[in-house]
């Protein structure tokens, strides 16, 4: 939702859409968002209908289909554990899904490509709010950098690509993000989805209590899904330059708030409990939005009523708690 908006720069309507990845949480949000923009189609394609990996697979569809627009939120995607444990698997796919997908669109005639990128190209120790300024001025976080140095080489090339040829290629990166579709694994899911787990078992068992690692202490940014699906479909209309653009909520929470917040959701009345022989990680974690706020963007889903969404969305379709 916006308020103020600029002008319109580039229409939806009437133009054929493709989501790289529409099964993923941002995808099924865009293909969502979407419906109401009056595309005259809106393409997806499963996994086994076309590997991002392989790059005459990714051309020849794109030929064939000639999709006038492209949203590029595809991805491997995991936890710490996961990038920590399969460092080539996150480099090499999520490196190939980049360049095949950027690369392929330029040579079949796209018009415009949106590369959803991710809060984790920022440096380690980033000052707070992070600002798009703060891109390579410092080390990365070792747990992920894998996933970063790919996501920063599709933000490069969309820029590569803008240089040399005039492509309106753009690039978004979001916060962390929740709501339908995320991932509730109980070894690899972030913090809000282990949290609505934990809240679902312990309410299950008949507990009241509530667990969190650490202190509570530390502050975290969450976006719901559907404001940045809107907020993509946003930039897509109206911006075309050669930055990328943050995509926050503009605020954060402690751990200890959103743990309260979801002791609400789930009807968990008892206390909440910490860890203090866990790690805390980082103190903070915030994203700078101002430039897309300043275009007239909002997010228009409170924390509170975000979660209530994800946590119905999870127990009626998340039967393997």
């Amino acid at each position: 939702m916006t308020s103020g908006q600029p002008s319109i720069t580039y229409a939806l309507e009437g133009k054929r859409v493709w989501v790289a990845g529409h099964r993923g949480m941002v995808g099924s949000a865009l293909v969502r968002r979407l419906q109401a923009e009056h595309c005259a189609e809106i393409l997806t394609a499963t996994r086994s209908e076309l590997d991002l990996t392989q790059q005459a697979s990714v051309l020849d569809w794109l030929c064939q289909e000639k999709p006038q627009a492209v949203f590029l939120p595809a991805a491997k995607v995991g936890g710490i554990y996961a990038n920590d444990t399969y460092p080539a698997e996150f480099l090499y796919e999520n490196l190939m899904i980049a360049a095949n997908v950027i690369h392929a669109s330029h040579a079949a005639g796209v018009e415009k490509l949106l590369f959803l990128g991710s809060s984790c190209i920022y440096p380690r120790d980033a000052a707070q709010p992070m600002s798009e300024e703060a891109l390579l001025t410092g080390p990365l976080e070792p747990t992920n950098e894998w996933y970063a140095i790919a996501k920063i080489a599709g933000i490069k090339l969309c820029q590569a690509y803008r240089k040399q040829y005039g492509a309106d290629f753009i690039s978004a990166m979001p916060t962390n993000l929740y709501g339908p579709h995320d991932n509730y694994h109980p070894e690899n899911s972030h913090v809000i989805p282990a949290l609505l787990r934990k809240a679902r078992l312990a309410s299950e068992k008949g507990e009241s209590d509530l667990e969190i690692w650490g202190s509570g202490s530390p502050l975290r940014e969450f976006l719901y899904v559907d404001d940045c699906a809107d907020a993509l479909v946003f930039l897509m209309k109206h911006y075309s330059g050669n930055d990328f653009i943050n995509v926050g909520a503009g605020s954060d929470v402690t751990i200890a708030e959103l743990a309260k917040l979801v002791m609400q959701t789930a009807g968990l009345t008892g206390e909440l409990r910490k860890d203090a022989s866990k790690p805390d990680g980082a103190p903070r974690k915030l994203m700078s939005s101002e430039r897309l706020l300043n275009m007239g963007w909002r997010a228009q889903t409170p924390l509170k009523d975000g979660l209530k969404l994800a946590y119905d969305w999870y127990l009626k379709t998340v039967t393997d708690a």
